[in-house]
């Protein structure tokens, strides 16, 4: 019988398996539709579509399973079973959140680093790459004088006394 039971009860054993699997079923969520009607979440799909979510950055709500993106696909639900439009929900979303919840967001005086950054982070990299290289490259390349000529054929006819 191998070490790991040695000294344990099969009981416990079994025990302690069904308690680790009883605790993982417990913390499992079930998925609910964020609203009843099929129509109504057709159209929180469509605006949560244009919405990033602000936790996983990556991902629209519609996408997203963070408690955030689902508080906020249940918001959109209820402004829209008041008849707000999807723009007077856009426009909230974008006060509350700023420019940055809007998965594509209009190109403005205010999104410009959000639409220029990657690209201005992109060129200072290749410069900073640019200069290192050439500054390497500098470093590495040295005249070759006589003087160093000699020496590399006395290093080399050392060689091949050895042999």
């Amino acid at each position: 019988m191998p070490d790991l039971f040695r000294g344990r009860s099969p009981l416990r054993c079994l025990l302690g398996c069904l308690f680790a699997l009883m605790t993982g079923l417990a913390m499992a969520k079930q998925a609910v539709p964020s609203a009843a009607n099929p129509e109504l979440e057709a159209r929180v799909l469509s605006i949560a579509e244009e919405l990033r979510c602000l936790v996983c950055q990556n991902e629209t709500i519609a996408a997203s399973h963070a408690d955030l993106a689902v508080d906020l696909r249940k918001q959109i639900a209820v402004k829209l079973e008041a008849g707000q439009s999807k723009q007077e929900i856009l426009d909230f979303m974008v006060s509350r959140y700023g420019d940055f919840v809007l998965y594509r967001p209009e190109f403005n005086a205010r999104t410009l680093l959000l639409w220029v950054g990657p690209f201005v982070l992109l060129v200072v990299a290749v410069g900073v790459l640019t200069v290192n290289i050439r500054r390497r490259r500098a470093a590495a390349s040295t005249e070759w004088t006589a003087d160093n000529a000699q020496r590399a054929r006395a290093l080399l006819s050392e060689g091949d006394d050895r042999l």
